[in-house]
């Protein structure tokens, strides 16, 4: 959706912001706050249903609300305090009183409906209350991809590393994605990343999507993710492919080596998150995708940023690092496809080895790459998706 209004324009799927044609940063709640009054512009929006939007629902005082609409004021150059843009009405609210243009899917005036080939974002609520925000592109029998390390629902519609991999999987299945929370465009950024949760929040997106039944694509870290919703919920999935996963967190392994890696990547994420144009930050990038080119890391770098805060990313690598599902692998009875690259550098292939050969009706394909992340125009790339989909569109065994 893109708005615009006097001398502004916001484009809520880039998530970007131009006053008099020049891009301005705005911090994610006065982006979240500034997209309410403008989806709601001309009307009443209360007190409680700003905190809902913009915090979650958590408790905040007057003072951090007035901080955050004087910043809204401050972006869109609101400083006539006779003739205010964002009205303040004494003890019913806030509202937008400017005249604002709404262009949905290339149609200017038109609200609502669904282009399948793009993509509009929804929000699920998880069983304590987050905001999950999810996304259903694409035609075909229902496909969930699992949540991972990191993601960002709009980034990764523009991305020139994600987004081939979505229009290959869109061209044969409805696929729904979601951000994890704390992630993206999901909420609570200060939050417990604990398995249970991520579970709950995978089935709040499930049934907010409305699939009963559906198919599982999952790598990295939503692989034991994947693997604990499928044990604990049989009966929603039909099948699951598992790319580049674990089913043992670093931090529950043997290995010392796997430990000290862990700790690197915690070093990184506190050095050099959010600097695209830093050395730490392409460093860390480079680790997932050693044979990207200049532009993917790029392209990546941005993500960490947008996708999440260092604490953030922190906590949730730290929490991932203790996941260990391995006790329910033999209770996962669905078809299984289990795909890793010979030289992945961040989870080792004896991880999918060790999924493939406890899980009673798996099999087990390696590709050549020593990249983590799928990166598109590559031979791996190719097996991956084509693997991938053979194996979900197959007819089930008799």
């Amino acid at each position: 959706m893109k708005f615009r209004f006097s001398d502004c324009e916001l484009d809520t799927r880039l998530l970007i912001f131009l006053k008099s044609g020049r891009p301005v940063t705005l911090e994610p709640q006065v982006l979240r706050m500034l997209t309410l009054f403008l989806e709601r512009a001309g009307e009443v929006v209360s007190r409680d249903e700003l905190v809902d939007t913009v915090w979650d629902g958590r408790i905040v005082s007057d003072s951090t609300i007035s901080t955050r609409i004087n910043a809204v004021r401050r972006a869109i150059g609101d400083n006539d305090r006779n003739r205010r843009l964002v009205e303040t009405l004494s003890k019913r609210g806030y509202r937008f009183a400017a005249d604002v243009d709404r262009e949905a899917d290339g149609h200017p005036g038109r609200l609502g409906g669904q282009d399948r080939r793009d993509q509009v974002v929804r929000v699920a609520r998880s069983a304590d209350g987050t905001m999950i925000a999810h996304a259903t592109t694409g035609q075909g029998p229902p496909l969930l991809r699992a949540g991972q390390f990191l993601t960002h629902l709009n980034m990764d519609w523009e991305s020139g590393v994600r987004r081939p991999l979505l229009d290959r999987m869109g061209a044969s299945f409805s696929l729904t994605r979601f951000d994890q929370r704390g992630t993206g465009l999901s909420g609570s950024p200060q939050t417990d990343f604990s398995l249970d949760r991520l579970v709950q929040d995978m089935l709040a997106v499930a049934d907010d999507a409305g699939l009963d039944q559906f198919a599982v694509w999952a790598s990295s870290q939503g692989v034991p993710v994947s693997l604990a919703f499928a044990a604990r919920y049989p009966e929603r999935v039909s099948r699951m492919v598992l790319y580049g996963g674990f089913a043992q967190g670093r931090a529950t392994r043997s290995r010392s080596d796997e430990r000290m890696q862990s700790d690197t990547l915690l070093d990184l994420i506190a050095e050099g998150w959010g600097n695209p144009e830093g050395a730490f930050a392409k460093a860390y990038a480079t680790l997932f995708m050693p044979d990207a080119t200049a532009t993917q890391l790029e392209d990546m770098c941005r993500m960490q940023l947008a996708s999440a805060t260092p604490e953030v990313a922190i906590a949730l690598r730290r929490s991932l690092d203790t996941i260990d599902v391995s006790g329910v692998l033999r209770k996962i009875e669905m078809p299984v496809l289990v795909i890793h690259a010979t030289r992945d550098s961040i989870n080792p292939l004896e991880q999918s080895r060790m999924i493939a050969s406890s899980l009673p009706n798996a099999r087990l394909k390696v590709i050549d790459s020593r990249n983590h992340v799928p990166l598109p125009n590559t031979d791996a790339f190719e097996d991956i998706v084509k693997a991938s989909i053979d194996f979900l569109t197959s007819a089930p065994s008799a």
